[in-house]
């Protein structure tokens, strides 16, 4: 069965946006781009809020601009044809390899454990990833922390009232000083 996870970038005092929205301090720099990288190399199906899928257009046309370094057309060519779900009240349509979830989150998840692949199931976006997490579906949590303190804003475990115990799997200190944290929830 394949794992869900949950990866974003996080500030130390555990926000993934400060308290204006801005994320400009996740601006990754070379090496922390190419752990990204290949961390969707091992994901079948990611998982979207409406935020995070609005703000990942981005990447759908990205590759038209011949200039851009290798590691930003790479990641392009990773995420584009990835397939995605958005749970989304308001958007009545979707772009690229994406579709709308038909149905709840957690019937969602389920299906797509269901179905044959070697891949991860990733959720990006705090909202969603609290919802998965207060049904108990979350495998992983990948999580990649700032050294900066924002103050407030989207916290990166939105308080659900569960408890969930984790297992420390791996950490990495990238030269940057963001450490990259993995862990898996204990059952």
């Amino acid at each position: 069965m394949r794992s869900v996870t949950y990866s974003m970038s996080v500030s130390l005092d555990g926000y993934i946006v400060g308290p204006d929205g801005g994320f400009d301090w996740t601006a990754p720099d070379e090496e922390i781009f190419r752990f990204a990288t290949d961390e969707v190399r091992g994901i079948d199906v990611h998982l979207l809020g409406r935020r995070l899928y609005e703000t990942m257009l981005y990447w759908e046309t990205v590759d038209q601009n011949p200039s851009l370094e290798f590691s930003t057309l790479e990641f392009a060519a990773l995420w584009k044809p990835l397939p995605k779900v958005v749970f989304s009240t308001t958007l009545s349509a979707v772009q690229g390899n994406a579709r709308l979830a038909s149905s709840g989150l957690g019937q969602e998840i389920e299906r797509l454990r269901s179905e044959p692949g070697e891949g991860d199931i990733a959720i990006g976006g705090a909202t969603l990833a609290a919802g998965a997490a207060s049904l108990g579906l979350i495998d992983e949590y990948r999580i990649r922390v700032y050294p900066v303190l924002v103050g407030g804003g989207i916290p990166f475990f939105p308080q659900q009232g569960r408890r969930a115990d984790l297992e420390l799997v791996q950490t990495r200190t990238f030269a940057s000083k963001v450490v990259y944290l993995r862990y898996r929830v204990a059952r």
